[in-house]
């Protein structure tokens, strides 16, 4: 899942950000979607079924309605656990 950080996300070959983390079911470990930072500056959720892996590294979506606003990603990010927070070494 590690090689997913960082990865481009486009639209019809088109950047509109990046993933800068991936939220993960608190029950199973299983991806349900990422955190993008979109390039005009906003964090969006990407749900997984709506996004492909494209090739290189790239993330492929059709269209930017796939795209969830602030208030979706906190939903996501409350109920789940993330790629990152999981690996912070406990204090």
């Amino acid at each position: 899942m590690h090689d997913l950080l960082e990865r481009t996300v486009v639209i019809k070959g088109v950047r509109i950000g990046r993933v800068i983390d991936v939220i993960l079911d608190r029950a199973d470990g299983d991806a349900v979607g990422y955190e993008i930072r979109c390039d005009d500056g906003r964090h969006r959720f990407l749900p997984r079924a709506a996004a492909t892996i494209g090739e290189g590294s790239t993330i492929e979506i059709e269209t930017s309605l796939a795209l969830l606003d602030s208030g979706e990603l906190e939903f996501y990010r409350q109920r789940g656990t993330t790629l990152r927070t999981r690996e912070e070494p406990a204090a």
